[in-house]
């Protein structure tokens, strides 16, 4: 029998790694933009997707950047998703060219809302599981379903009990 708890199956992201990835995001998404390869604009859902889409703009040399903020976890569990922030109007339209970029994708809820806001964006995520994976069209490494992610703005320096205990 297994005692440990479901975000005990951890999959710890570094600093490092999460820039190897996206990057690698970037270089998956270069050329396959509406506008000759190119996109018109990147938006980074808040706050997982902030890190990511930072490095996808800088790679893809994209200038144009916003955000939108939805909150659908409280304190490590799934909640109601709400929408807290959208990007201005004027630029998303319905997605057309758009990038909209986050962390993960997990059940798939907050990128279908976002979705059904701009249906022709295109939505990449660093990381997916299968249950999200439906609701994105590009992304690099997938992970079982019951693995949580730690993401390295979540976590801190500190020393860790081995796994088995005590000697």
């Amino acid at each position: 029998m297994n005692d440990r708890l479901p975000h005990e199956k951890g999959f710890h992201i570094s600093w490092d790694q999460i820039h190897r990835d996206s990057r690698a995001l970037a270089w998956r998404l270069d050329g396959h933009g509406p506008d000759d390869g190119n996109w018109r604009a990147v938006v980074a859902i808040t706050r997982g997707g902030m890190a990511p889409a930072m490095i996808v703009a800088r790679e893809l040399d994209i200038r144009t950047i916003d955000t939108i903020s939805i909150k659908s976890y409280d304190y490590q569990k799934q909640a109601d998703t709400k929408v807290l922030k959208m990007p201005e109007a004027s630029l998303m339209g319905d997605g057309t060219g758009i990038l909209v970029v986050d962390d993960l994708v997990d059940t798939g809820k907050t990128l279908d809302v976002v979705r059904g806001m701009y249906p022709k964006a295109h939505f990449a995520t660093v990381y997916a599981k299968p249950k999200g994976r439906p609701m994105v069209d590009t992304f690099i490494t997938e992970v079982s379903q019951d693995t949580w992610i730690f993401f390295p703005w979540d976590m801190a320096l500190q020393y860790v009990e081995p796994y088995r205990g005590h000697d």
